[in-house]
């Protein structure tokens, strides 16, 4: 089923590569509970529907496409879910989810045509790359305000926390174990880190024992609870398109990013092409279909499966292994809801075991910048645009919106419109409809 022989591989080698792949993204089981009870989803049920949906995607890749590329709700669109959508839009999570439906369902659709194709070629390298960083600055924010390093200011908006309070200096040693873990490239840094992280926080009596393994929650409070007739009902009809092409453009370039960056590494690529490229995009969308319908965000492939390639991994036995360790991992419910635990501290709500890996997500973010041409003031400065407004405004949509116009009208400005695409004009006026319909 695999062609194990002509791919070079064997048994041993694929379960180890699963199991790798495993370790480095795992973490997303302890953060992605934590972040969308924000928004007040049960953390049990968000628990379960990631392991789930994460389970079935990865099981659909390495069936459907033979690949050894393993999925999860990806880090960045929970954010957009979460900060952007249900509070700063003010939609509740049952329409956000109906909107991350309808983004799925979408690219179900679309992967019957060359489309998406089109689209990822429309939009300028510059701004897919000044997207990703944004969404690491956006990250990195949260991860510093949840360690308590940044603070609310009256005057300066924010200041630097107190570095003496037990919650702050926990969460800077888990920043720098982490940091040391990946400086010595040891396999499953940031879950490592993460569990030691907690030991501590137990030792210091920041954080409860609650037990390592138990039965799995009930799923009951998100399952089946997405409100797609909500979606185009609670907002204008601009706010909602907009919605949903920001969940299925973030879907988009995650994927296709990410396959073509693991294919290249494991020499899945034929002539510049990936064979089975669509059977690779039509996972990607089954699992965030199936997260929705469960009570997750968006699913995506990860670049942590690149852990699994680097041990041999080549073919989609590696994520047999990988989807039933999420399954496995359903039993662990006590640990991740020790490890999510809230900490006050005077006025303060803090995560002081979640925070470091988020400081951490959001640094390996910022090698995007690197193929932006600074010199070029009509690609940098809507480029500069998208990653500062996102942490600043708190909005990933703002950052998208902002860079889209500015690269529209600096482009047309300066007598080189014609070097933009169609699609980043109709984008970029939708953008400027949706602010001018808000005003």
């Amino acid at each position: 089923m695999f062609d194990l022989q002509s791919r070079g591989s064997n048994v041993r080698t694929e379960i180890i590569a699963g199991a790798s792949t495993f370790m480095t993204m795992s973490y997303i089981i302890f953060v992605q509970p934590a972040v969308l009870s924000i928004c007040g989803m049960d953390h049990g049920a968000v628990l379960v529907a990631t392991c789930i949906a994460s389970a079935v995607a990865t099981f659909c890749m390495g069936i459907l496409a033979n690949y050894p590329i393993a999925l999860a709700p990806a880090m960045g669109h929970n954010f957009f879910f979460v900060f952007t959508v249900c509070q700063l839009m003010g939609y509740s999570w049952q329409v956000a989810l109906g909107a991350n439906f309808i983004s799925g369902a979408l690219f179900i659709f679309l992967s019957l045509f060359s489309f998406r194709a089109r689209l990822v070629d429309a939009i300028p390298q510059s701004l897919k790359s000044a997207i990703a960083v944004g969404i690491g600055l956006l990250i990195a924010l949260v991860g510093m305000e949840w360690a308590g390093l940044v603070v609310a200011h009256p005057a300066t908006l924010v200041k630097l926390g107190d570095l003496h309070s037990a919650p702050v200096l926990l969460s800077l040693f888990g920043v720098l174990l982490i940091s040391m873990l990946f400086a010595l490239r040891i396999r499953g840094a940031i879950l490592i880190g993460i569990l030691v992280t907690a030991f501590g926080g137990w030792v210091l009596n920041l954080i409860r024992y609650e037990g390592i393994i138990s039965a799995p929650p009930s799923i009951a409070p998100t399952l089946l609870k997405l409100d797609i007739p909500g979606v185009f009902g609670s907002g204008s009809i601009a706010d909602v398109l907009v919605v949903i092409f920001v969940f299925f453009f973030l879907d988009l370039f995650d994927t296709i990013g990410t396959l073509v960056g693991i294919s290249e590494r494991a020499g899945f690529m034929v002539h510049g092409k990936l064979p089975r490229a669509e059977r690779a995009l039509l996972s990607d969308a089954i699992g965030t279909v199936t997260g929705t319908i469960l009570g997750t965000s968006t699913v995506t492939s990860y670049i942590e499966s690149a852990a699994g390639v680097s041990e041999g991994g080549r073919t989609g036995l590696a994520n047999m292994v990988t989807s039933l360790l999420f399954i496995f991992a359903l039993f662990f419910y006590p640990l991740a809801r020790m490890v999510g635990g809230e900490v006050q501290y005077g006025d303060l709500h803090l995560y002081p075991v979640i925070a470091p890996p988020l400081i951490i997500v959001g640094s390996m973010m910022m090698t995007s910048v690197k193929p932006i041409q600074w010199e070029d003031y009509t690609e940098s400065v809507p480029a500069f645009l998208t990653m500062i407004m996102m942490p600043l405004t708190f909005s990933i949509t703002d950052g998208i919106s902002f860079g889209f116009i500015s690269y529209s009208l600096i482009k047309l400005l300066t007598g080189r419109g014609k070097e933009v695409n169609p699609f980043v004009y109709i984008f970029a006026a939708l953008f400027i409809v949706r602010y001018v319909v808000a005003l």
